[in-house]
């Protein structure tokens, strides 16, 4: 029979085994979670930032189109999603006697060069002044989109 002692020192002699990787995810520092839209410029004055129109992965029939090709469309889009306005935006009574001519979260169209273009994760949003909307839509799909 073993003794107390004996069966210590052998549950000590045996080494723990551990996976190459989990000291790496022990010690990476957890990251703070930030709402995307934090990330996102803030327009100025009489600016509003707009998110152009993407368009799906798949056509009708079924062909899935490469991302490459969904990325030009972005670029050449006339049309996107109001995300933000500036504090000036639609405040001059002059010339927009008639009030605001769209809000955030409006679909709108605008120039194909329009605005100042925006690189972020994910595709490019636009800098465009107040002016530069030329119609609001309910539906973007329902503007045939050429790139």
């Amino acid at each position: 029979m073993k003794t107390q002692e004996q069966s210590s020192t052998l549950k000590e002699e045996v080494p723990k085994i551990k996976t190459g990787l989990l000291d790496k995810y022990e010690k990476e520092p957890e990251k703070e979670v930030t709402k995307e839209t934090t990330k996102l410029p803030k327009p100025t004055g009489w600016r509003m930032l707009v998110l152009p129109f993407r368009m799906k992965e798949t056509t009708k029939g079924g062909v899935l189109l490469g991302t490459e090709t969904i990325d030009r469309q972005q670029v050449a889009s006339q049309c996107g999603n109001v995300l933000a306005m500036g504090p000036d935006c639609y405040n001059d009574p002059k010339r927009f006697s008639d009030g605001p001519w769209c809000k955030v979260g409006d679909w709108v169209v605008f120039a194909r060069y329009a605005g100042s273009r925006i690189e972020i994760e994910g595709g490019e949003v636009r800098l465009l002044n107040d002016d530069e909307v030329l119609a609001t839509v309910q539906d973007p799909t329902d503007i045939l989109h050429k790139f």
